[in-house]
């Protein structure tokens, strides 16, 4: 051990010991308790950047306390690989999107070795690759002649950059999830999975996710979106059609003055084959949601189609009307509008001088008068002829049942989530494996021509100048010319399994049913909130769907979820020509007041430069802060444990080189401890707890306090970054400890193994060598177990009193409990440093507040 630090000499030792021994490779065990802890796996970008090292460092330390636990320990790593990205690089580089995307695996692979991260390598998958996809598209199949893959024309979410279709988890305030473009609608064929099949479980379900965060669970429940009501028939007049209609408030009904109904509705295609008014509205409609304005500020258009519905009660004719704003919402398509009480049919009926009926008296019985604002309070019901005087509950009641013993309807639970659209226009994804023979009959790959194979070898524009992607590829289907599906599968089908084929990578068929059982569900599960309505509701949705195929025996995937915060670091711009220009904060002179704030910035070229503040890491913002460089320069002990230290998980983190500094001071006090404790003490020497001074037992009762804190921090509260801090305090407390005799040494000792070990989950190889030195070479932390404390040293007939001088802390005093004042008082007054301020002053006062705390108030 040298004297001083040297964490990039230290760091690749313990690493290429990892990888000699396979440290962290791992076996189904029976004998032993499981654990799974997983992180999302990442996307093969290039690049590490900071999100991802605060992610894998929390599943890291995670994994290694349990393993310190004694347990059974799955933490394993992979390659969410195909996807956009790679599409654009191919593109701008003219190179294959397989060879970028294997190159930057095996960068991103080596940066995450840098860091010490004990994945268990030998079940590395990468979804990009024929072994792992193969199943997929066999799952396909299966889901498909169980007919719960289908596939229809559909207005679809529309990225006009990425050039692909959006499930609706993918569109986030009218804009594509990933690169923010404003998202247009189109009427195309398309793949979907009935998601809409287990809606009911899925949300059900949600009571079963104990250690998942409330937020996360709402989002869910939110997104689902469950709702009681009614499904009411009305017929069209003169026509021989019926039209459907679900509300979830029957007590409006007497109010309805109209219908909305979608351009893409199956009634109003049907009637635009005869109407070319119609047809041109659609037809002009679909050309407004291609433009790129975004569908959420696209006026509320509406076209009569000169057809009516009977009300079933009153018997007035209702006009149906198209309405383009049915297509923002989720599962609805046609709607009972009543504009005294829904704001959007109210902004509607006054476009478009359509009659306004209030039918809902206001909270105080009033009757509303209603101009621009619609009443939407549950109040008594007027206008409403037999039902008039009703409350809410009782007018939805009586009118539910009316409409059932008319048997034009009937009650209905809804859900706002639809099924989801896994067909992707792009090239870099799985190939969904099904051909269209000549005569147009659509057709399943058979197994044994499985798997459909995705070309690596070949540029985007040698792809599309061969064959337009994959359309044209020939198939001979027992003994019939067929054409494979020119789609791909959306990637979160990728990512929705990938945690089940870790427990056997290499398994000749999809899954190995028995270690999925053993390791599944997964323990601890890390990962963005970003992922609440999409991959966390997939990844729900296809372990339901595995179960009920019999390959897993768990309802769900996940017990405890735990979503990391943002990394956050400072971001400059100036203004060109009314356009941001952003400029990395290493090109920029700052100015700070005394409280550090940023007061003044300025580029290297003297132009004045706009702070943006403390946002989110991206290289778009040029904010970014490299790992590798802050590794080499600090090693990957110190950025581990700032990562942890400096904010609580869940929460943003705000990157500030001051912190990683402060933390690798720390680094450094404690190695120069470490080295000057063995440097001076050849032997190991027995600790004599009986033979303990006051003084030591006040420092070994702070020893195992601290144990019992630490454990409990990253075990039960993971809160880790207090977890760090009392090792600090305790550090601290050592470094300042005098040794007078041998059993200072022998407790300096204990303490500093406890340290090594309560560390290593967040510094690895700084523990590994402190250990090895502490222990002279007798043992390796790898295989060491978690600390326990020591119950007899923390609970002690003794307590600490702190005694002040002027409010200010001068020492600590171990004695007996409850002890009286002026034996307290007496004790202190016989200790040299009490004794130096009493010598020559006055006592004033004393404040003695039993067991804690005794002030001297001295002139």
């Amino acid at each position: 051990m040298q004297e001083i630090y040297n964490p990039k000499k230290i760091e690749k030792y313990v690493q290429d010991i990892w990888d000699q021994y396979n440290t962290f490779q791992v076996l189904a065990d029976e004998r032993k308790e499981k654990y799974y802890c997983v992180a999302m796996l990442p996307y093969p970008s290039g690049n590490l950047h900071m999100g991802h090292v605060r992610n894998y460092t929390i599943s890291d330390v995670i994994a290694r306390y349990q393993r310190m636990l004694g347990k059974n320990v799955l933490h394993p790593i992979g390659w969410d690989a195909f996807g956009l990205p790679a599409e654009e690089a191919a593109i701008k580089n003219n190179i294959p999107p397989a060879t970028w995307t294997y190159a930057n695996i095996k960068n991103m692979k080596k940066q995450l070795k840098s860091l010490g991260f004990s994945y268990d390598w030998s079940r590395e998958i990468t979804t990009c690759k024929p072994d792992y996809y193969h199943w997929e598209q066999w799952f396909f199949i299966k889901l498909y002649k169980k007919k719960l893959i289908y596939k229809k024309m559909s207005s679809v979410n529309w990225c006009p950059t990425d050039n692909t279709v959006l499930a609706n988890e993918q569109v986030i305030n009218g804009c594509c999830w990933r690169c923010n473009s404003t998202v247009i609608i189109r009427n195309i064929p398309q793949w979907f999975i009935k998601i809409t099949k287990y809606a009911k479980e899925l949300l059900n379900d949600i009571k079963k996710l104990k250690y998942w965060p409330k937020k996360i669970k709402n989002m869910q429940k939110n997104w689902i979106g469950y709702s009681k009501g009614v499904e009411i028939i009305f017929n069209v007049c003169n026509m021989q059609t019926t039209l459907k209609i679900y509300t979830t408030r029957p007590d409006f009904i007497m109010g309805a003055t109209f219908v909305s109904i979608s351009p893409f509705h199956s009634f109003i295609q049907k009637i635009s084959t005869t109407n070319k008014e119609i047809k041109t509205f659609i037809d002009n409609t679909c050309n407004i949601m291609h433009s790129n304005a975004s569908i959420h500020s696209v006026k509320n258009l509406g076209k009569n189609t000169q057809h009516y519905v009977i009300h079933p009660f009153n018997k007035k004719k209702l006009p149906i009307w198209i309405n383009n704003h049915l297509l923002i919402e989720h599962g609805v398509d046609i709607s009972l509008s009543t504009p005294a009480h829904n704001q959007r049919d109210l902004d509607f009926a006054i476009r478009y001088h359509l009659q306004v009926i209030p039918v809902i008296l206001k909270l105080n019985n009033d009757v509303p008068i209603i101009k621009s604002i619609a009443m939407t309070e549950k109040g008594k019901l007027f206008n409403s002829k037999e039902f008039n005087d009703l409350n809410h509950q009782e007018a939805c009641k009586i009118i539910i049942k009316k409409i059932e013993k008319q048997g034009i309807g009937k009650k209905k639970i809804n859900y706002k989530l639809q099924d989801w659209t896994i067909s992707r226009q792009r090239y870099w994804g799985t190939p969904i494996p099904m051909a269209k023979t000549k005569n147009g009959n659509i057709i399943p790959i058979p197994n044994d021509q499985l798997p459909v194979i995705l070309p690596e070898n070949k540029t985007i524009q040698e792809i599309k100048n061969i064959s337009q992607t994959l359309q044209w590829q020939k198939i001979n289907i027992h003994n019939e010319l067929a054409y494979k599906e020119n789609d791909t599968l959306d990637t979160f089908i990728e990512s929705s399994w990938y945690y089940i084929r870790y427990t056997d990578p290499n398994f000749k068929g999809m899954i190995n049913s028995q270690l999925a059982n053993y390791w599944l569900p997964i323990d601890q599960y890390i990962g963005g909130i970003e992922h609440a309505t999409m991959h966390l509701i997939y990844i729900r949705f296809y372990h339901k769907l595995l179960r009920d195929f019999g390959f897993v025996n768990s309802d769900e995937p996940v017990k405890k979820l735990l979503c990391q915060g943002m990394v956050l670091s400072d971001a400059f711009y100036y203004m060109n020509n009314n356009i941001r220009e952003w400029i990395a904060p290493s090109s920029v002179r700052i100015k700070k007041n005394a409280h550090g704030d940023i007061i003044n910035a300025e580029t290297q070229n003297g132009e004045t430069a706009i702070y943006a503040g403390m946002i989110k890491m991206s290289k778009s913002k040029k904010n970014g802060v490299e790992p590798d460089k802050i590794i080499k320069k600090y090693g990957a002990d110190t950025v581990r444990l700032f990562m942890m230290f400096a904010a609580p998980v869940e929460t943003s983190l705000e990157w500030k080189e001051s912190g990683i500094k402060g933390v690798h001071r720390f680094l450094q006090k404690l190695w120069k401890l470490i080295y000057l404790h063995t440097k001076n003490n050849n032997e190991i020497i027995d600790l004599h707890i009986n033979d303990l001074t006051e003084q030591q037992k006040y420092l070994r009762c702070k020893l195992h306090q601290t144990i019992l804190k630490v454990t409990d921090d990253i075990d039960r509260r993971q809160t880790f970054n207090t977890a760090i801090s009392e090792i600090m305090k305790l550090v601290n407390l050592l470094i300042k400890k005098n040794i007078d005799n041998i059993q200072d040494i022998a407790l300096m000792q204990e303490s500093l193994l406890i340290i090594t070990k309560l560390l290593y989950p967040f510094t690895p190889h700084f523990s590994f060598i402190a250990w090895k030195k502490l222990t002279k070479n007798q043992s390796n932390i790898d295989n060491t177990m978690w600390p326990l404390p020591d119950q007899k040293a923390i609970i002690e007939e003794n307590t600490n009193i702190a005694i002040q001088i002027n409010g200010k802390t001068r020492c600590i005093l171990s004695v007996k409990k409850d002890i009286l004042q002026d034996e307290i008082i007496d004790y202190a007054k016989q200790k040299t440093i009490i004794m130096k301020y009493l010598q020559y002053s006055k006592i004033n006062k004393i404040i003695y507040i039993s067991n804690k705390i005794l002030n001297i108030i001295i002139n």
